[in-house]
């Protein structure tokens, strides 16, 4: 079933009932509807019947239904932040479908040079082969900077990595993001905002392997086992469960974040009788431990509760074929043992090409016009070199 569904009929609210999916549909004033998103403060329309958003302490929030691309409500939607390890998601858009799953790349010293100190790691070792299914585990799961750095490295360098990113961002329409590292360390000059998040949350659902990894729990590292394997555990404890947080039900993943400056940050989608919501959390404010993932606990909960009859107080622009990003091949995944890369590396490099992926099965529903955002600046080559201290990761 798709995740993205349209939900089933529901009571009348005029000709076309509150549920109606076409664009603009249900936005209160069409005319103002995005300038809405551009407002200071909590955008949110009071409609008989629809409770109001929970009081959070977020920086910035957003609620949006995935199918009809319906802003539910938002808190300074375009505020431009430090996004930490929501940027990953961006860059998986960009780099996941330009190589098969199956791609066998033995890690060199040179894929994990300029990794920052204090930098969140997957524990990819030096010299030992990886399928590239593992490097994306090692994304996904553990937000490692190792493997980003060694997919990079694949996608032709750090620098053509950023270029790449800053491109499908204003591909996707996201006007508040500078790249400036492509594993979302804090680096000066590098923002993005929930309204961008959302973008890049949205359109890597639309890619049934970025969908897998976001929704992966646990994997092994590397997948096929060996000597050298060990278990990696998502950081997601919305989707886990872990630390004190229970798992959100119907959560799908997508992907958390945290650095020093940024402080905590979430993109998270959940599906709940048919119908998909996607909240992106900025920087909570509470000082509890647990604050991004309660926050997103509470504003899903109240999209799922005010989605039927909520209006909208922005639309997500519609997504044209090719947005999620470049061509894929696509890729599934595989349903036969593989070669263990530990015993057999070279047989396992030269048979890749030919396993499938296990299939997860995920369609998308309407997508987006284009919004140009400003590219980057040549001044900031330096900067990307040059990040100030912080810590990446999940905070202990």
């Amino acid at each position: 079933m798709s995740l993205l569904a349209v939900p089933g009929p529901a009571a009348a609210d005029g000709p076309h009932g509150v549920d109606d999916l076409r664009p603009g549909a249900h936005v209160a004033d069409q005319g103002d509807a995005n300038s809405r998103l551009d407002g200071r403060g909590v955008q949110f329309l009071p409609r008989r019947d629809v409770p109001e958003p929970p009081d959070v302490t977020a920086l910035s929030w957003m609620v949006t239904d995935m199918a009809s691309g319906k802003v539910l409500a938002a808190k300074d939607a375009h505020r431009p932040l430090p996004p930490a390890s929501t940027l990953k998601a961006l860059f998986a858009v960009t780099v996941l479908p330009r190589f098969s799953q199956e791609k066998v790349h033995t890690v060199s010293l040179r894929d994990l040079a300029g990794i920052e100190a204090g930098s969140s790691l997957a524990g990819l070792k030096e010299d030992l082969p990886y399928r590239v299914a593992d490097l994306w585990h090692g994304v996904f799961l553990r937000s490692g900077s190792d493997a980003v750095h060694t997919l990079a490295g694949m996608n032709g360098g750090w620098d053509k990595t950023i270029d790449d990113m800053q491109a499908t961002a204003r591909r996707l329409g996201a006007r508040d993001t500078t790249v400036e590292s492509a594993d979302g360390f804090d680096t000066p000059g590098q923002f993005s905002s929930a309204y961008d998040l959302t973008l890049f949350g949205r359109a890597g659902l639309t890619d049934p392997d970025f969908a897998y990894f976001a929704s992966t729990k646990q994997a092994e590292l590397p997948e096929d086992g060996g000597p050298d394997a060990f278990g990696i555990q998502n950081t997601n404890r919305l989707l886990v469960g872990s630390h004190g947080v229970r798992p959100y039900n119907g959560l799908i993943g997508v992907k958390n974040g945290y650095t020093t400056h940024a402080g905590n940050t979430l993109i998270a989608a959940a599906r709940r009788d048919g119908r998909t919501l996607l909240v992106t959390v900025m920087n909570p404010q509470s000082g509890s431990r647990n604050a991004v993932y309660e926050e997103t606990r509470s504003l899903l909960d109240w999209g799922f509760e005010a989605a039927p009859r909520a209006a909208a107080v922005g639309m997500l622009p519609v997504m044209a074929p090719g947005d999620s990003g470049d061509e894929p091949q696509r890729v599934v995944h595989r349903s036969q043992p593989v070669t263990p890369l530990h015993r057999a590396a070279a047989a396992a490099q030269t048979d890749a090409e030919a396993h499938a992926r296990y299939r997860w099965f995920l369609y998308a529903a309407g997508a987006v016009g284009v919004i140009a955002v400003a590219g980057l600046g040549t001044g900031l080559w330096w900067r990307r070199r040059k990040p100030a201290g912080s810590r990446d990761g999940e905070p202990g």
